[in-house]
């Protein structure tokens, strides 16, 4: 299995995703998970360094789709922390290369769960090594992984994973946010916590800390649905539906993902955007038995 930085897929399957202007297309059998995708990350107008990093797994083969599936990963270093673009590189160098090497089958959200800790290990050790005396380097992260016809997500910090079906986001993620964690509370209201200073400050990430707790979730996915990871450079200038709306008027995904970033950068721009934007062209329907998976009809 190998990244790939451009849209990929083992077959012409089309979408059939009716808000879309794209034409359907009859799908070929036999199927299997079958995706496209197309990422980008921006500096954005401030900053001059981009501590964003984006990373995949594409499968090779449909055998691999089956066994592993495909991994998407965004990491957001944390500013106010030394060498964040270290911390986020080095944790998609860790899930990435834990993904690959993780036995055929294993379940998904525990998967990821026990990649992005060994993640979080290995920032702590970067930033014991990466100078005298160590240095403090965190980052947040945030990962999807599909295989059959389920979509795995796992995350902490406030990089985000949407699902858009149907000309609408769901936000499939919970930010780990001081405000956030008030507004869950009733302490703020949405408008307070949109607005509070206290909305960029983390109540989770790795390499703050020897363990990290992971929440993860999972949805079924459909052809025509599209997934995006993002860092808060993008979500916290662009909203759900101006996101929906991009990503579903678009049927080629790399124009969809640069308009996304230059309207981020129009609308504020001040911190460094990143998106994965994964779109699903067919599915292989399976049921679940004593934890081995059967094809259904």
């Amino acid at each position: 299995m190998g990244g790939l930085r451009s849209p990929h897929s083992f077959s012409r399957a089309s979408s059939r995703f009716r808000a879309s202007t794209c034409p359907p297309v009859a799908l070929r059998a036999p199927h299997v998970l079958d995706v496209e995708f197309a990422q980008l990350s921006d500096p954005g107008r401030v900053r001059r360094h981009n501590e964003d990093c984006l990373g995949s797994v594409v499968p090779g083969t449909p055998e691999q789709a089956r066994s592993h599936g495909w991994l998407f990963a965004l990491a957001d270093g944390v500013g106010g922390h030394d060498r964040g673009e270290v911390a986020s590189r080095t944790a998609i160098d860790s899930i990435i290369s834990g993904f690959r090497g993780a036995p055929r089958g294993e379940p998904l959200a525990g998967l990821l769960t026990r990649l992005i800790r060994a993640a979080n290990s290995d920032v702590l050790d970067a930033g014991l090594t990466a100078a005298p005396g160590g240095v403090n380097m965190a980052t947040t992260m945030v990962a999807c992984a599909l295989r059959f016809d389920r979509a795995v997500m796992a995350h902490a910090g406030d990089s985000r994973c949407y699902l858009i079906r149907r000309g609408h986001a769901s936000l499939l993620t919970r930010d780990h946010t001081v405000a956030n964690e008030q507004l869950r509370m009733g302490i703020l209201s949405t408008r307070e916590a949109a607005a509070v200073n206290t909305r960029h400050l983390l109540t989770r990430s790795l390499g703050t800390s020897l363990s990290v707790n992971v929440d993860t979730g999972d949805c079924q996915v459909l052809p025509g649905d599209v997934l995006v990871l993002c860092s808060d450079g993008l979500h916290g200038a662009v909203n759900a539906t101006d996101l929906a709306r991009i990503l579903t008027r678009n049927c080629d995904l790399e124009l969809a993902v640069r308009d996304l970033v230059a309207l981020a950068n129009a609308k504020d721009g001040s911190d460094n955007i990143s998106l994965q934007a994964i779109r699903v062209r067919s599915v292989e329907r399976v049921g679940m038995y004593r934890g081995r998976p059967y094809k259904l009809r």
